[in-house]
């Protein structure tokens, strides 16, 4: 067996304890160790010594250190985005409201779009990406997570485009928006967690007080205020919540529905007016 396919395999062995993904795991770590690709890493492996800074980054994900904070970067939907301690780690979950947004929307283009909660600019650069003429509003409650947006909308070259700000949700915000997004925190404090999520991810990222429904209680006043004739706002909830959040949210004409992920459990409340 060639040297980088033994270690592969050796590491997907070691991770296998503490990761339902190991063989992904050791993929990507590999490939950020020798500065490829994954495509390139499987479909034309090089023919090398295994780099020594490999077993160390196998060594932190064994421990539980998220891989995106190991190599810094995270894919999610079209856009590479650059991450790491202090933000929140991009979730494949969280594209069901770029999806839903792409399908409400039917070809058209929303011209301003606000996230809120944008953490490493996630959902907003995603939508930027996706509709080439918008600009939109990103608004977060971490100085850390802002500096991360604002790097990784300089590296898209969506720099023009974007605004961010340091605020608690939508507080003092008038303008209406035609796509809002929000991937707020939906977890309930002392509630059991992966391996590593805790231990290294932002707090204020992942819990919403004893029922996980704190921040859906600070946004249900906001949004009915910021979503544009026409427009939708879609929020992201913890598969649990498909019954609890649409009644919060539902009000002053706003109506809902349920939006799944790609898993088929429910990920998404969707908001549009009547």
């Amino acid at each position: 067996m060639k040297p980088v396919a033994r270690a592969l395999a050796e590491a997907a062995r070691q991770l296998t304890a503490n990761s339902d993904t190991a063989r992904l795991d050791a993929e990507l770590l590999m490939a950020e160790a020798l500065h490829i690709d994954r495509d390139q890493l499987l479909l034309s492996p090089p023919e090398r010594d295994v780099p020594k800074r490999f077993w160390s980054m196998v060594n932190r994900r064994s421990k539980g250190e998220p891989v995106a904070y190991i190599t810094g970067r995270r894919a999610f939907w079209n856009i590479d985005l650059h991450v790491g301690p202090g933000v929140l780690v991009p979730r494949p979950d969280s594209e069901v409201l770029i999806a839903s947004a792409i399908e409400h929307f039917e070809g058209a283009a929303p011209a301003r779009i606000l996230d809120l909660g944008t953490g490493p600019g996630t959902l907003l650069l995603a939508a930027l990406d996706v509709w080439p003429e918008a600009s939109g509003i990103g608004i977060d409650v971490s100085r850390r997570a802002l500096s991360y947006a604002s790097a990784n909308a300089r590296r898209l070259g969506f720099e023009a485009r974007v605004k961010l700000k340091l605020g608690n949700w939508a507080d003092g915000l008038s303008e209406g928006f035609d796509l809002i997004l929000c991937n707020p925190p939906y977890i309930a404090e002392g509630a059991e967690l992966g391996r590593g999520v805790k231990e290294y991810e932002p707090d204020e990222a992942l819990f919403a007080g004893r029922s996980g429904l704190d921040a859906y209680r600070a946004l249900a006043p906001q949004l009915p205020q910021l979503v544009n004739a026409g427009g939708l706002a879609a929020v992201e909830i913890g598969h649990e919540q498909a019954s609890s959040v649409p009644e919060l949210l539902s009000r002053d004409g706003l109506k809902s529905r349920i939006a799944n992920d790609f898993a088929n459990r429910p990920r998404a409340v969707l908001l549009t007016w009547n």
